[in-house]
């Protein structure tokens, strides 16, 4: 179990980084896919460049943390509950501020990402699972 959850939480991790290649324009996801322009919470605020660049740096962050969190969980490490927890709030977070208020193309908008933060935070904090025994 605590290989699979580990592999999991890293891998989560990891898909944050083709996000960031695509809100630092290395890249398309998808042709046509501008996210995370249009954003309800920046773009108005800080323009679209600004938007991108800081979805870019919180989305590095994000990645770091899980992958760290899992490599916590690999070497049996006390401390991976609070660093994935951090990190999976700052992911949906950060996807539910960059989102584009329509509920159009919403795979586009990071809302697969989301839903499995929040489901890794309801089984992290609400049913304490999984129980690693460290």
């Amino acid at each position: 179990m605590r290989f699979i959850f580990g592999v999991f939480i890293v891998l989560h991790g990891l898909i944050h980084l083709l996000y960031f290649g695509q809100s630092a324009r290395y890249f398309e996801l998808k042709p046509g896919m501008t996210w995370p322009n249009g954003s309800w919470a920046f773009s108005n605020l800080l323009g679209e460049a600004a938007t991108r660049n800081l979805a870019s740096v919180s989305l590095i962050l994000v990645a770091l943390g899980l992958v760290v969190g899992g490599i916590g969980i690999f070497t049996m490490q006390g401390w991976w509950r609070p660093v994935v927890v951090g990190a999976a709030t700052f992911s949906a977070v950060i996807y539910f501020l960059l989102w584009n208020g329509r509920v159009q193309n919403l795979d586009g908008q990071g809302a697969i990402g989301l839903l499995i933060s929040i489901a890794i935070l309801i089984a992290a904090l609400v049913l304490r699972w999984p129980q690693l025994g460290f």
